[in-house]
Protein backbone atom coordinates (compact mmCIF):
# COMPACT_ATOMS: atom_id res chain seq x y z
CA UNK A 1 0.00 0.00 0.00
CA UNK A 2 1.53 3.30 -1.12
CA UNK A 3 1.60 6.30 1.16
CA UNK A 4 1.20 9.77 -0.32
CA UNK A 5 4.17 12.05 0.22
CA UNK A 6 3.04 15.14 2.20
CA UNK A 7 2.32 18.20 0.09
CA UNK A 8 4.86 20.21 2.08
CA UNK A 9 7.62 17.71 1.36
CA UNK A 10 7.02 17.92 -2.40
CA UNK A 11 6.84 21.70 -2.23
CA UNK A 12 10.01 22.18 -0.17
CA UNK A 13 12.05 19.66 -2.17
CA UNK A 14 11.26 21.67 -5.30
CA UNK A 15 12.02 24.97 -3.56
CA UNK A 16 15.45 23.82 -2.43
CA UNK A 17 16.50 23.52 -6.06
CA UNK A 18 14.37 26.12 -7.87
CA UNK A 19 13.73 29.04 -5.54
CA UNK A 20 13.85 32.52 -7.03
CA UNK A 21 16.71 34.78 -5.98
CA UNK A 22 15.06 38.03 -4.89
CA UNK A 23 16.70 41.00 -3.14
CA UNK A 24 14.40 40.90 -0.11
CA UNK A 25 14.95 37.22 0.59
CA UNK A 26 17.48 36.13 3.18
CA UNK A 27 20.41 34.15 1.86
CA UNK A 28 20.57 30.51 2.91
CA UNK A 29 21.74 30.23 6.49
CA UNK A 30 21.00 33.87 7.38
CA UNK A 31 18.18 35.31 9.48
CA UNK A 32 15.48 37.16 7.51
CA UNK A 33 15.08 40.89 8.09
CA UNK A 34 11.42 41.57 9.00
CA UNK A 35 11.80 45.12 7.63
CA UNK A 36 12.73 43.74 4.21
CA UNK A 37 9.77 41.37 4.37
CA UNK A 38 7.37 44.15 5.36
CA UNK A 39 8.63 46.50 2.66
CA UNK A 40 8.56 43.89 -0.10
CA UNK A 41 5.13 42.53 0.81
CA UNK A 42 3.54 45.98 0.77
CA UNK A 43 5.19 46.75 -2.57
CA UNK A 44 4.07 43.41 -4.01
CA UNK A 45 0.39 44.06 -3.31
CA UNK A 46 -1.25 44.08 -6.78
CA UNK A 47 2.18 44.59 -8.38
CA UNK A 48 4.43 42.23 -10.35
CA UNK A 49 7.75 41.06 -8.88
CA UNK A 50 9.77 42.41 -11.83
CA UNK A 51 8.26 45.86 -11.28
CA UNK A 52 8.93 45.82 -7.55
CA UNK A 53 12.63 44.81 -7.62
CA UNK A 54 14.11 48.21 -8.64
CA UNK A 55 11.80 50.07 -6.26
CA UNK A 56 12.74 47.80 -3.37
CA UNK A 57 16.44 48.30 -4.09
CA UNK A 58 15.95 52.07 -4.30
CA UNK A 59 14.08 52.16 -0.98
CA UNK A 60 16.72 50.09 0.81
CA UNK A 61 19.44 52.33 -0.60
CA UNK A 62 17.66 55.46 0.65
CA UNK A 63 16.04 54.02 3.78
CA UNK A 64 18.34 51.18 4.95
CA UNK A 65 16.42 50.67 8.18
CA UNK A 66 12.86 51.03 9.31
CA UNK A 67 13.96 53.94 11.49
CA UNK A 68 15.36 55.72 8.41
CA UNK A 69 12.01 55.29 6.69
CA UNK A 70 10.12 56.60 9.71
CA UNK A 71 12.31 59.70 9.93
CA UNK A 72 12.00 60.52 6.21
CA UNK A 73 9.47 63.10 5.07
CA UNK A 74 6.27 61.81 3.53
CA UNK A 75 7.08 63.88 0.44
CA UNK A 76 10.36 62.02 -0.05
CA UNK A 77 8.71 58.63 0.46
CA UNK A 78 5.97 59.49 -2.03
CA UNK A 79 8.52 60.73 -4.56
CA UNK A 80 10.49 57.48 -4.23
CA UNK A 81 7.26 55.52 -4.73
CA UNK A 82 6.32 57.40 -7.90
CA UNK A 83 5.46 54.99 -10.71
CA UNK A 84 4.67 52.02 -8.47
CA UNK A 85 1.00 52.98 -8.20
CA UNK A 86 -1.59 52.48 -5.47
CA UNK A 87 -0.14 55.43 -3.58
CA UNK A 88 -2.08 54.78 -0.39
CA UNK A 89 0.41 51.94 0.15
CA UNK A 90 3.27 54.43 0.40
CA UNK A 91 1.38 56.60 2.87
CA UNK A 92 0.45 53.57 5.00
CA UNK A 93 4.01 52.23 4.83
CA UNK A 94 5.36 55.53 6.14
CA UNK A 95 2.76 55.65 8.93
CA UNK A 96 3.46 52.00 9.75
CA UNK A 97 7.19 52.69 10.14
CA UNK A 98 6.45 55.63 12.43
CA UNK A 99 4.07 53.54 14.55
CA UNK A 100 6.65 50.76 14.91
CA UNK A 101 9.27 53.29 16.03
CA UNK A 102 6.83 54.55 18.67
CA UNK A 103 6.53 51.06 20.15
CA UNK A 104 10.27 50.44 20.28
CA UNK A 105 11.38 50.04 16.67
CA UNK A 106 10.84 46.28 16.43
CA UNK A 107 8.23 45.00 13.97
CA UNK A 108 5.73 42.98 16.03
CA UNK A 109 5.90 39.19 15.90
CA UNK A 110 2.27 38.86 16.94
CA UNK A 111 -0.60 38.60 14.44
CA UNK A 112 -2.98 40.94 16.25
CA UNK A 113 -0.32 43.58 16.85
CA UNK A 114 0.70 43.47 13.20
CA UNK A 115 -2.92 43.83 12.08
CA UNK A 116 -3.18 47.00 14.19
CA UNK A 117 -0.51 48.71 12.07
CA UNK A 118 -1.52 50.89 9.08
CA UNK A 119 -1.73 49.06 5.75
CA UNK A 120 -1.32 45.53 7.15
CA UNK A 121 -4.09 43.01 6.59
CA UNK A 122 -4.38 39.28 7.14
CA UNK A 123 -2.18 38.33 4.18
CA UNK A 124 0.66 40.76 4.90
CA UNK A 125 0.64 39.87 8.60
CA UNK A 126 0.85 36.15 7.79
CA UNK A 127 3.67 36.75 5.30
CA UNK A 128 5.70 38.77 7.82
CA UNK A 129 5.23 36.15 10.54
CA UNK A 130 6.05 33.17 8.33
CA UNK A 131 8.94 34.66 6.34
CA UNK A 132 10.28 37.23 8.79
CA UNK A 133 9.76 35.32 12.04
CA UNK A 134 9.55 31.69 10.89
CA UNK A 135 6.12 31.16 12.45
CA UNK A 136 3.69 28.57 10.97
CA UNK A 137 1.35 30.93 9.14
CA UNK A 138 0.21 30.38 5.54
CA UNK A 139 -0.06 33.64 3.60
CA UNK A 140 -2.74 33.26 0.94
CA UNK A 141 -2.36 35.52 -2.10
CA UNK A 142 -3.53 35.06 -5.69
CA UNK A 143 -0.72 32.63 -6.45
CA UNK A 144 -1.61 30.43 -3.49
CA UNK A 145 -5.33 30.56 -4.34
CA UNK A 146 -4.54 29.38 -7.85
CA UNK A 147 -2.31 26.51 -6.67
CA UNK A 148 -4.90 25.43 -4.11
CA UNK A 149 -7.89 25.60 -6.44
CA UNK A 150 -6.09 23.38 -8.95
CA UNK A 151 -4.59 21.01 -6.41
CA UNK A 152 -8.06 20.21 -5.03
CA UNK A 153 -9.99 20.89 -8.28
CA UNK A 154 -12.26 23.48 -6.68
CA UNK A 155 -14.67 24.58 -9.41
CA UNK A 156 -16.65 27.22 -7.53
CA UNK A 157 -15.89 30.78 -8.60
CA UNK A 158 -13.82 33.51 -7.01
CA UNK A 159 -14.32 35.61 -4.99
CA UNK A 160 -17.06 33.52 -3.35
CA UNK A 161 -14.73 30.56 -2.86
CA UNK A 162 -11.90 32.56 -1.20
CA UNK A 163 -12.63 31.33 2.37
CA UNK A 164 -12.62 27.70 1.22
CA UNK A 165 -9.33 28.12 -0.65
CA UNK A 166 -7.76 29.84 2.36
CA UNK A 167 -8.83 26.97 4.61
CA UNK A 168 -7.44 24.38 2.19
CA UNK A 169 -4.17 26.28 1.79
CA UNK A 170 -3.65 26.11 5.54
CA UNK A 171 -3.77 22.30 5.38
CA UNK A 172 -0.80 22.18 3.01
CA UNK A 173 1.80 22.91 5.68
CA UNK A 174 0.88 19.98 7.87
CA UNK A 175 3.82 17.82 8.87
CA UNK A 176 7.06 18.45 10.72
CA UNK A 177 9.05 19.56 7.68
CA UNK A 178 6.72 22.47 6.97
CA UNK A 179 6.52 23.37 10.65
CA UNK A 180 10.32 23.53 10.78
CA UNK A 181 10.54 25.79 7.70
CA UNK A 182 7.41 27.97 7.54
CA UNK A 183 9.22 30.86 5.84
CA UNK A 184 10.60 28.65 3.09
CA UNK A 185 7.23 26.96 2.72
CA UNK A 186 5.42 30.27 2.25
CA UNK A 187 7.92 31.45 -0.36
CA UNK A 188 7.87 28.06 -2.08
CA UNK A 189 4.11 28.33 -2.59
CA UNK A 190 4.53 31.84 -4.00
CA UNK A 191 7.23 30.63 -6.39
CA UNK A 192 5.26 27.62 -7.63
CA UNK A 193 2.28 29.85 -8.32
CA UNK A 194 4.36 32.50 -10.07
CA UNK A 195 6.65 30.29 -12.18
CA UNK A 196 4.91 26.90 -12.60
CA UNK A 197 1.20 27.08 -11.78
CA UNK A 198 0.72 30.19 -13.92
CA UNK A 199 -2.70 31.63 -14.82
CA UNK A 200 -2.25 30.69 -18.47
CA UNK A 201 -0.26 27.78 -19.87
CA UNK A 202 0.63 26.20 -16.52
CA UNK A 203 3.74 24.02 -16.65
CA UNK A 204 2.07 20.93 -15.22
CA UNK A 205 4.64 18.50 -16.59
CA UNK A 206 7.39 19.95 -14.40
CA UNK A 207 5.23 20.85 -11.41
CA UNK A 208 6.27 19.17 -8.14
CA UNK A 209 2.58 18.70 -7.29
CA UNK A 210 1.44 17.16 -10.60
CA UNK A 211 1.25 13.64 -9.13
CA UNK A 212 -1.29 14.78 -6.53
CA UNK A 213 -3.02 17.59 -8.42
CA UNK A 214 -6.67 16.76 -9.10
CA UNK A 215 -7.08 19.47 -11.75
CA UNK A 216 -4.08 18.10 -13.66
CA UNK A 217 -5.48 14.58 -13.44
CA UNK A 218 -8.83 15.83 -14.78
CA UNK A 219 -7.13 18.00 -17.44
CA UNK A 220 -8.86 21.16 -16.20
CA UNK A 221 -5.92 23.02 -14.64
CA UNK A 222 -6.03 25.96 -17.03
CA UNK A 223 -9.76 26.42 -16.38
CA UNK A 224 -9.17 27.05 -12.67
CA UNK A 225 -9.69 29.05 -10.64
CA UNK A 226 -12.99 30.15 -12.10
CA UNK A 227 -13.99 33.78 -11.68
CA UNK A 228 -17.31 35.52 -11.77
CA UNK A 229 -17.72 37.60 -14.90
CA UNK A 230 -16.50 41.14 -14.41
CA UNK A 231 -18.85 44.00 -15.05
CA UNK A 232 -17.67 46.60 -17.53
CA UNK A 233 -15.60 49.35 -15.96
CA UNK A 234 -17.27 52.76 -15.91
CA UNK A 235 -15.56 55.66 -17.66
CA UNK A 236 -14.79 58.98 -16.00
CA UNK A 237 -13.82 62.21 -17.71
CA UNK A 238 -11.68 65.17 -16.76
CA UNK A 239 -9.61 68.10 -17.99
CA UNK A 240 -6.03 68.97 -17.01
CA UNK A 241 -4.25 72.26 -17.70
CA UNK A 242 -0.56 72.76 -18.52
CA UNK A 243 0.45 76.23 -17.37
CA UNK A 244 3.97 77.66 -17.73
CA UNK A 245 5.44 80.85 -16.32
CA UNK A 246 8.08 83.08 -17.92
CA UNK A 247 10.84 80.81 -16.58
CA UNK A 248 9.27 77.78 -18.33
CA UNK A 249 8.36 76.22 -15.00
CA UNK A 250 5.05 74.36 -14.86
CA UNK A 251 2.29 74.78 -12.31
CA UNK A 252 1.57 71.78 -10.08
CA UNK A 253 -0.68 71.30 -7.10
CA UNK A 254 -1.27 68.55 -4.58
CA UNK A 255 -4.18 66.14 -4.90
CA UNK A 256 -6.47 65.58 -1.89
CA UNK A 257 -5.15 63.41 0.93
CA UNK A 258 -7.83 60.78 0.29
CA UNK A 259 -8.99 59.02 -2.87
CA UNK A 260 -7.24 57.94 -6.07
CA UNK A 261 -3.60 59.09 -6.32
CA UNK A 262 -3.97 60.70 -2.89
CA UNK A 263 -1.28 63.19 -1.97
CA UNK A 264 0.50 63.11 -5.34
CA UNK A 265 1.26 66.21 -7.41
CA UNK A 266 -0.79 67.00 -10.50
CA UNK A 267 -1.44 69.59 -13.15
CA UNK A 268 -4.40 71.82 -12.24
CA UNK A 269 -7.26 69.44 -13.02
CA UNK A 270 -11.02 69.25 -12.87
CA UNK A 271 -12.85 66.69 -10.81
CA UNK A 272 -13.25 63.36 -12.59
CA UNK A 273 -16.90 63.09 -13.57
CA UNK A 274 -19.17 60.53 -15.20
CA UNK A 275 -19.79 62.91 -18.11
CA UNK A 276 -17.36 65.07 -20.08
CA UNK A 277 -17.08 68.67 -18.96
CA UNK A 278 -16.30 71.95 -20.70
CA UNK A 279 -13.07 73.94 -20.51
CA UNK A 280 -15.03 76.73 -18.83
CA UNK A 281 -16.15 74.35 -16.09
CA UNK A 282 -12.56 73.12 -15.65
CA UNK A 283 -11.35 76.71 -15.23
CA UNK A 284 -14.02 77.29 -12.60
CA UNK A 285 -13.03 74.14 -10.71
CA UNK A 286 -9.27 74.78 -10.88
CA UNK A 287 -9.40 78.54 -10.47
CA UNK A 288 -6.99 78.93 -13.41
CA UNK A 289 -8.53 81.30 -15.95
CA UNK A 290 -6.93 82.09 -19.30
CA UNK A 291 -6.79 81.20 -22.99
CA UNK A 292 -6.01 77.58 -23.69
CA UNK A 293 -5.36 75.35 -26.67
CA UNK A 294 -6.35 71.67 -26.69
CA UNK A 295 -3.43 69.21 -26.63
CA UNK A 296 -5.08 65.84 -27.10
CA UNK A 297 -6.48 63.20 -24.78
CA UNK A 298 -4.96 60.72 -22.36
CA UNK A 299 -6.62 57.41 -21.50
CA UNK A 300 -5.65 55.62 -18.30
CA UNK A 301 -7.08 52.43 -16.80
CA UNK A 302 -7.44 52.21 -13.03
CA UNK A 303 -8.57 49.14 -11.10
CA UNK A 304 -12.21 50.18 -10.92
CA UNK A 305 -12.66 52.65 -13.78
CA UNK A 306 -11.23 54.02 -17.01
CA UNK A 307 -10.22 57.68 -17.10
CA UNK A 308 -10.21 59.94 -20.16
CA UNK A 309 -8.57 63.32 -19.67
CA UNK A 310 -8.46 66.15 -22.22
CA UNK A 311 -5.29 68.24 -22.02
CA UNK A 312 -5.14 71.99 -22.55
CA UNK A 313 -2.09 74.27 -22.79
CA UNK A 314 -2.13 77.90 -21.72
CA UNK A 315 -1.46 80.07 -24.80
CA UNK A 316 -1.38 83.48 -23.11
CA UNK A 317 -0.55 84.70 -19.62
CA UNK A 318 -2.99 83.67 -16.96
CA UNK A 319 -5.76 86.15 -16.43
CA UNK A 320 -6.23 84.98 -12.87
CA UNK A 321 -5.32 82.15 -10.50
CA UNK A 322 -7.67 81.52 -7.62
CA UNK A 323 -5.70 79.93 -4.78
CA UNK A 324 -7.98 76.91 -4.32
CA UNK A 325 -5.14 74.54 -3.53
CA UNK A 326 -1.42 74.81 -2.86
CA UNK A 327 0.19 75.86 -6.14
CA UNK A 328 3.91 75.42 -6.80
CA UNK A 329 6.05 76.18 -9.84
CA UNK A 330 8.33 73.29 -10.78
CA UNK A 331 11.28 73.12 -13.14
CA UNK A 332 10.80 70.17 -15.49
CA UNK A 333 14.30 68.96 -14.68
CA UNK A 334 13.27 68.67 -11.03
CA UNK A 335 10.04 66.78 -11.72
CA UNK A 336 11.41 63.49 -10.35
CA UNK A 337 11.85 65.13 -6.95
CA UNK A 338 8.08 65.38 -6.61
CA UNK A 339 5.54 62.57 -6.16
CA UNK A 340 3.99 62.68 -9.63
CA UNK A 341 2.05 59.60 -10.74
CA UNK A 342 2.80 57.76 -13.97
CA UNK A 343 -0.48 59.16 -15.32
CA UNK A 344 0.55 62.73 -14.56
CA UNK A 345 4.01 62.31 -16.07
CA UNK A 346 2.35 60.93 -19.20
CA UNK A 347 0.09 63.99 -19.36
CA UNK A 348 2.97 66.42 -18.89
CA UNK A 349 5.06 64.71 -21.55
CA UNK A 350 2.23 64.79 -24.10
CA UNK A 351 1.43 68.44 -23.38
CA UNK A 352 5.11 69.47 -23.59
CA UNK A 353 5.50 67.58 -26.88
CA UNK A 354 2.42 69.30 -28.26
CA UNK A 355 3.86 72.68 -27.25
CA UNK A 356 7.13 71.86 -29.04
CA UNK A 357 5.26 70.76 -32.16
CA UNK A 358 3.31 74.02 -32.21
CA UNK A 359 6.51 76.04 -31.96
CA UNK A 360 8.07 74.09 -34.84
CA UNK A 361 4.95 74.64 -36.98
CA UNK A 362 5.13 78.39 -36.32
CA UNK A 363 8.80 78.50 -37.39
CA UNK A 364 8.15 76.56 -40.59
Amino acid sequence: MSTQIPYATLILRWYDHHQRILPWRAKTGTIPDPYHVLLSEIMLQQTQVATVIPYFNKFIENFPTLNDLAEASLEKVMAMWTGLGYYSRARNLHRCAQEVVKIGGIIPSNFKELKDLPGIGDYTAAAILSIGYNQPFVAVDGNVERVTSRLFAIEDSLPKVKPQLAALAKTLNEGQEAQDRPGDFAQALFDIGATICKPKNPLCLICPLSSVCKAHQQNIAELLPKREKKTAKPTKYGISLLIKNDQENILLRKRPEKGVLAGTMELPSSFWAEQSISLEQAMQETGCFGQYQEAGEIKHVFTHFTLKVRLYILTKKLQFIEQKQENIWVDLEDLDLYPCSTLMKKMIKQAINETSNDERRKIS
